[in-house]
């Protein structure tokens, strides 16, 4: 099988399979301990949050392009994170807020994309959704599963927005994208093609450069390490009242 019959969006995810898994540890080592906490959550929320509404601002732009038809119903995600954000951070957090200086790298880049070879957004659009529509959905049932069996940490059923896609079915939504996706790479040229593959390779390394900057984690493993040794103090304590008593 030549690559040319390799469905594109799998071309796509073998090129940046390598810079994904470094994308994974990152989210792994960062925002695994949003599991247990809402601060944290909120901070992977505050990283994402310009970056969604750019491309969503810009999908109406450039409606009448490939980008259009890699639109699908229910797909926006801005006020999700607007809402999510509200919840966390109270309903005034936009007046003191200000994007970190790597969300704005990440934003000059997309509106140098946008300028000079719009098609080029598509490869953001395809990954960022499609890790809402994937892993976002593996951390949304991980928050679940924490709140219902370790009520003690803190974790909400609300605050979730973003990742809610409704009565929607999650497959059904990866599979419009996909095909979408390449339905559209058929119509592109050779080159724009190799294009979208490397810059789907920036599209985690820009990922990768504000996950980074994500703050609290640290605090938050002390804390949980401060916790279990107070707890291994109170049974040890109480099983050493035990077996003196007896």
């Amino acid at each position: 099988m030549g690559a040319s019959d390799i469905p594109f969006t799998k071309q796509m995810r073998k090129a940046t399979r390598e810079i994904h898994d470094v994308s994974d540890a990152l989210v792994n080592a960062k925002l695994a301990v949003a599991l247990s906490n809402d601060s944290v959550w909120a901070e992977g929320l505050l990283i994402f949050y310009e970056v969604f509404r750019y491309l969503e601002e810009a999908m109406d732009r450039l409606k009448d392009t490939h980008i259009g038809d890699l639109k699908f119903d229910g797909m926006r995600r801005t006020e999700g994170f607007k809402e999510d954000l509200d919840y966390y951070l109270g309903e005034n957090w936009t007046e003191t807020y200000a994007p970190r200086e790597s969300v704005m790298k990440y934003l000059m880049h997309l509106r140098e994309l946008e300028s000079n070879d719009p098609d080029m957004l598509m490869a953001y659009i395809f990954h960022l959704y499609m890790g809402l529509l994937s892993g976002g959905q593996i951390l949304r049932k991980k928050r679940q599963l924490v709140s219902r069996y370790l009520p003690f940490f803190s974790s909400n059923s609300r605050g979730d927005k973003v990742t809610e896609f409704g009565e929607a079915s999650i497959l059904s939504l990866k599979k419009q994208m996909n095909t979408a996706m390449n339905d559209i790479a058929q119509s592109l040229s050779d080159e724009q093609r190799e294009k979208l593959i490397e810059e789907s390779k920036m599209v985690f390394e820009l990922n990768n450069q504000i996950i980074r900057t994500v703050r609290g984690t640290n605090r938050v493993v002390i804390k949980k390490l401060v916790i279990a040794a107070a707890s291994i103090a109170v049974i040890s304590v109480a099983f050493n009242y035990l077996v003196l008593r007896k």
